[in-house]
């Protein structure tokens, strides 16, 4: 089977004499925070003990499978309005385990796309874990791995946080490398915890120029939940991601959220304040649109009306799972995002006779 095809209205070319429309195929990445997606089964080696029948928030059954329902129909639906085929790729973070993820690629709004999984468990104490979820008929596995965030002292109450996963692939013909990351949280406050996002945005940075020393020019990506927005240190200074096209050169990183996110837009909310944690990042091999492989063409945040709160304290926020221990019976507190990935498609010129 092949790609689904389209022709892209905004960047049609004059593909011979005779005005030939240019026609792409599309790959859609995306990223999504699934919020606190546990099984009810009691694992003695993690703190999921919120997240059984027993515990305060009477995580059941019932609780888990609506869970499962929401979350297969917002991953089932983001991208499908430019390519059929819905996600080629997406990272996702807050998973307990690999129980839920082959629960959730086989309910039957996803099943048909055959979903293959990658994922490690990480030492995390609460005991969630990122993963890459792809559809084979645009991604092949080569190899992966999880890298170890070392967090320096004081940085955070416990001493290991979430992996981050590399994955490195064949995207349709382009060999491609992947970091999914779900770096450190603010909680104890921004500044005590910034040294932990620090830490694990490094892990990101080194192993990048590991990878570009071996192969210049690679295409990369980095995606996650960073408990950081697009202007912070850890991504404008460690990473040295820039939000102008123009100004990323050779080997560095594009982030195409910055200006969304000086606009107030963001991807989950607190105190009335947008945050813009949930971001796709992408090296400078991929800005070129006269390449013969894929190019970066559009990011969006995925915020259809059903995923927001439409009354109440959080109002206009994603309608999240849990309120503390209430339970909300939304999908996620986190927008997912996405970008659109294009790649011209060979045509034939009509034979003259």
């Amino acid at each position: 089977m092949k790609p689904a095809l389209f022709i892209l209205t905004a960047l049609i070319v004059s593909a011979n004499s005779f005005g030939q429309k240019q026609q792409y195929t599309s790959a859609i990445v995306a990223f999504y925070n699934l919020e606190n997606f546990y099984d009810t089964i009691d694992n003695p080696n993690i703190n999921d003990e919120d997240f059984l029948p027993n515990g305060p928030k009477n995580y059941n059954s019932k609780v888990y499978w609506t869970k499962v329902e929401h979350l297969a129909t917002v991953i089932s639906q983001i991208g499908t309005d430019v390519n059929p085929d819905g996600i080629a790729l997406i990272g996702i973070a807050e998973i307990e385990n690999d129980t839920v993820l082959n629960d959730l690629i086989h309910h039957p709004l996803l099943k048909n796309r055959n979903y293959g999984i990658v994922h490690y468990d990480s030492r995390d104490i609460r005991g969630v874990d990122v993963a890459l979820l792809y559809n084979p008929k645009y991604f092949t596995v080569i190899s992966s791995k999880k890298l170890f965030v070392h967090l320096p002292e004081g940085a955070k109450s416990s001493y290991f946080t979430r992996d981050v996963l590399w994955v490195k692939g064949i995207l349709n013909g382009d060999t491609i490398h992947v970091f999914v990351n779900h770096w450190p949280s603010r909680v104890g406050g921004e500044q005590r915890s910034a040294p932990g996002r620090t830490a694990a945005a490094m892990v990101d940075k080194n192993y990048m120029d590991s990878i570009e020393a071996k192969q210049p020019n690679a295409k990369i990506i980095v995606m996650g939940d960073l408990n950081d927005d697009p202007i912070s240190p850890s991504v404008t200074k460690v990473l040295g991601a820039k939000g102008n096209v123009e100004d990323v050169k050779p080997g560095e990183l594009y982030n195409p959220w910055i200006n969304m996110y000086k606009k107030g837009i963001g991807t989950l909310a607190y105190q009335d304040a947008w945050g813009l944690f949930d971001q796709i990042m992408i090296t400078y091999s991929w800005l070129d649109k006269n390449q013969s492989g894929y190019f970066f063409y559009q990011q969006h945040i995925f915020n259809k009306e059903f995923m927001v709160e439409n009354i109440g304290k959080y109002k206009g926020y994603p309608m999240r799972t849990w309120d503390g221990n209430v339970y909300r019976g939304g999908y996620s507190d986190h927008f997912p995002t996405y970008i659109i990935l294009l790649k011209k498609v060979q045509t034939k010129s009509p034979v003259n006779n």
